[in-house]
């Protein structure tokens, strides 16, 4: 087993590649949704600030 994760030597590149890997595939993932709730937030604080304005005498 230690053989198969030592990779003939090459194990610390082949891991760290692939634990790279993962890690912008799933900041990949998470940034649109970050930025779509941001997105949503701003707006429905934009949203308010209208309605606001709009039922001052």
């Amino acid at each position: 087993m230690s053989d198969v994760l030592a990779m003939g030597g090459y194990g610390n590149y082949v891991w760290i590649s692939y634990a790279l890997f993962v890690f912008v595939l799933l900041l990949d993932a998470l940034v649109p949704l970050l930025y779509r709730r941001q997105l949503l937030i701003r707006l429905r604080g934009q949203f308010r600030r209208q309605q606001a304005r709009r039922n001052t005498p």
